[in-house]
């Protein structure tokens, strides 16, 4: 468990020598894929609640390395059901407000779990 309180699964699943959450390189800030695990492992079955623990996650990554949403330029996110769009688009509205990043969504078979729908990954640019 990372100290925000939000679980680390990558370094939980024995990965964490693979890859960071975070990485800050000439300016910007390159945010890794995040799922909707809780802190206790578990996860939620709905797409909504999955889409809100990553967003929450992706934030706290983000501000850990010293960023804030109206740095983020680019999001993608990744789902394995894209008609569920339409859930999630609310929570995206009210986290980013009037800012609007370059975005990407794509329709995936899986995700590295077979119980996840989304997968939320980021580039924010805070400047030299």
């Amino acid at each position: 468990q990372a100290e925000d309180g939000i679980r680390d699964s990558v370094a939980s699943r024995g990965l964490g020598d693979v890859y960071k959450r975070q990485v800050k390189a000439g300016g910007f800030i390159w945010l890794s894929g995040m799922v909707g695990m809780k802190v206790d492992g578990t996860i939620p079955e709905g797409t909504v609640e999955q889409f809100q623990i990553a967003l929450k996650t992706i934030d706290s990554c983000l501000r850990q390395a010293g960023g804030t949403p109206d740095q983020i330029v680019k999001v993608q996110v990744f789902m394995t059901d894209i008609s569920e769009r339409a859930s999630i688009n609310p929570i995206r509205i009210e986290y980013f407000g009037d800012h609007k990043p370059a975005s990407t969504l794509v329709e995936v078979s899986a995700l590295v779990d077979p119980r996840m729908k989304v997968e939320i990954e980021a580039v924010a640019y805070i400047g030299e």
